[in-house]
């Protein structure tokens, strides 16, 4: 098979210019473009004025409010969607049939029978293939405890644990659209505790089964705002896992007791390798030790970190890391974790398929916890994009200011209106 993309840079588009295109992705492809890897062609979204203000103040020479005509006039190789979960399943499909390679902010989609809708558009061999982002498991410090753990140095891994304990007060959810399984997808176990849980798996392989309990002891929320978790893996471990937003020592933590040492992460949205320690057993020989504590040089986990991988991929026609079965796998456990929770079941990796109603929708229709209405039927499909929703894709910090965890790109005035849909824009 030929080389894909000789010789000339990887044209890549952003989808959705809210904080999370401008504080991780553009900052992303911007270096990679400075190291002739990539140049960003395009951008889109719903707001014209707002698109045309990123595209201006980024150098991106193409502004459009209408995805398709973008795909169409611009054919680029990669689109970044930083847009709402529930927009990502349509934009996705569009992107990978037009032949782009897609980067998509998590949470991937609301539902696995969302994910397996993309999983099929991709390409068979070579690509296009879809990447989640899952900056966690990138990076030096993740890269090295990986490969310790996969070569066994530290003996088998018996026990984890994996923690997303933050805080989010009464005037975070008094936004309308948070704690709402159509428009947030899911509570903390979804949208905050995705990237540990993530990175636990990506250490320490494929989950066998979960038990699980949320509750709700504080907002007035449609979801959950605590889970608590117990999962076995295939290699025998057993892990807890706890996601919550009722806590006021904040901290994302993942722990590994193997058999010669354990090995223990704690930051808060992002780590590098002084955030690692690894404590080894009274047996092990000093030098030994010392080896395992050396992590080269720092790498921190990034959106950087995980696009330099993906753009490799692209070049070599392989398919990357935290896409298809694995990047399905973290969304297949946060789906278990709430059928387990609110069935009061133990629940099996592979057996939430078609005809299961946590197949369509997180809550599965459950008593006490589904919306009423249309939606307790089902995955929703997200705003038709003649709606302007105020969320955009990922990020993880709170917003004292009552806007979306990565929120922007709203309706601005500006000195030229805003374009039609379907508009091009030169900025």
């Amino acid at each position: 098979m030929d080389t894909p993309f000789p010789g000339r840079r990887i044209r890549a588009a952003v989808v959705g210019v809210g904080a999370i295109a401008r504080g991780c992705h553009l900052p992303a492809l911007a270096r990679l473009a400075e190291e002739g890897e990539t140049e960003i062609v395009a951008a889109v979204d719903i707001a014209g004025d707002a698109v045309r203000d990123f595209c201006a103040e980024a150098g991106i020479p193409y502004a459009y409010t209408d995805l398709e005509r973008m795909l169409g006039e611009r054919r680029p190789d990669l689109v970044a969607v930083c847009t709402p979960p529930t927009l990502h399943r349509e934009q996705t499909v569009a992107a990978l049939r037009a032949g782009a390679w897609v980067w998509c902010e998590k949470p991937p989609v609301p539902t696995l029978a969302d994910f397996d809708t993309v999983e099929a558009a991709e390409g068979t061999d070579g690509g296009p293939y879809a990447a989640i982002v899952f900056q966690h498991r990138f990076g030096s410090g993740a890269r090295h405890v990986r490969r310790l753990i996969a070569e066994r140095a530290l003996g088998r891994p018996l026990v984890a644990h994996c923690q997303t304990t933050w805080y989010r007060n009464a005037a975070y959810y008094a936004v309308p659209w948070r704690g709402r399984w159509a428009t947030e997808g899911g509570g903390p176990a979804m949208g905050h505790g995705i990237h540990q849980m993530d990175l636990l798996l990506d250490l320490l392989g494929p989950w066998t089964e979960v038990r699980a309990m949320a509750g709700r002891l504080v907002h007035d929320v449609e979801t959950e705002d605590v889970s608590t978790a117990l999962v076995r893996f295939a290699n025998g471990a057993l892990a807890t896992v706890v996601n919550s937003v009722l806590s006021p020592d904040e901290v994302s933590r993942v722990r590994v007791d193997c058999e010669r040492a354990t090995v223990e992460l704690t930051h808060l949205y992002g780590h590098g390798n002084d955030d690692w320690r690894i404590t080894p057993a009274p047996d092990v020989p000093e030098a030994e030790a010392a080896a395992w504590r050396d992590f080269g040089p720092d790498v921190p986990s990034s959106h950087l970190a995980q696009l330099r991988e993906l753009v490799a991929s692209m070049r070599a026609g392989e398919r990357p890391r935290s896409s298809g079965a694995d990047g399905r796998t973290s969304l297949e456990l946060i789906t278990a974790l709430y059928k387990s929770a609110f069935t009061d079941t133990t629940v099996r990796a592979g057996e939430i398929g078609p005809g299961d109603p946590y197949y369509t929708a997180l809550h599965g229709g459950a008593p006490g916890w589904a919306p009423e209405g249309p939606e307790a039927l089902g995955s929703p499909g997200g705003p038709d994009g003649n709606e302007r929703s105020e969320a955009d894709g990922g990020s993880e910090g709170p917003d004292t200011a009552g806007r979306p965890e990565g929120a922007g790109g709203g309706e601005r005035l500006g000195a030229a209106p805003s374009p039609a849909a379907g508009a091009e824009v030169r900025a």
